[in-house]
């Protein structure tokens, strides 16, 4: 069994043991690289949640989605209930109370598989069945990042990018996490402000 068979396993094991069915907190992992900065600090944020709170982790390099097609004002323009990967994205996306976006800053902005993933949003929108939009109202939306540089504000396109899709969808803007690190385990390593700051992240 590898590190990541045991890391599946425990998130299952935090799915299913002591859930409370008042906050459930989706963490979309987006980054192109496994345990990289952001995600261990999103681990440590997370770490600060009540043992009962729900948590489900997805990694979205491991489950692909189809080029995402525009189909607003065409003849085409109806789509039909996802299936697949797609399905299981959605349905996780609806059942969570507490979405975390959880992508490195890549060109100041999430990665192309968070970006992937949000641009679904708009298809879901347009699809009447699932009711989209007033079943994401009232959820509450997070960011957690890392940079490699120092400025914390080089990430302020990624974040203002969540609030704004937040305010659309009129979700709760729960707030931001920048870390900084360049080579894998430095944010855990160095930067002792970010670490802090996880532990009243969700507070």
């Amino acid at each position: 069994m590898t590190d990541a068979d045991d890391r599946r396993d425990h998130d299952q094991a935090q799915r299913t043991e002591h859930a409370d069915p008042a906050r459930s907190f989706l963490f979309l992992l987006g980054s192109a690289r496994v345990d990289g900065n952001t995600e261990a600090l999103a681990r440590e944020a997370a770490a600060q949640l009540p043992s009962h709170t729900v948590q489900q982790w997805l990694r979205l390099s491991e489950l692909p989605l189809p080029a995402f097609e525009d189909r607003r004002h065409t003849e085409s323009g109806s789509r039909t209930e996802p299936t697949g990967n797609e399905r299981l994205l959605l349905d996780a996306t609806l059942e969570a109370t507490d979405l975390v976006v959880v992508s490195p800053l890549y060109w100041y902005s999430v990665t192309a598989a968070t970006k992937l993933y949000m641009d679904h949003w708009g298809a879901w929108l347009h699809t009447p069945e699932v009711r989209f939009k007033q079943r994401m109202q009232g959820k509450t939306l997070w960011a957690i990042t890392t940079t490699s540089h120092d400025d914390s504000a080089l990430a302020d396109p990624l974040v203002g990018m969540l609030r704004s899709t937040a305010d659309y969808l009129g979700m709760r803007w729960g707030g931001s996490l920048i870390g900084h690190g360049n080579r894998p385990g430095d944010v855990l390593r160095s930067d002792t402000a970010a670490l802090t700051d996880a532990k009243s992240l969700f507070g």
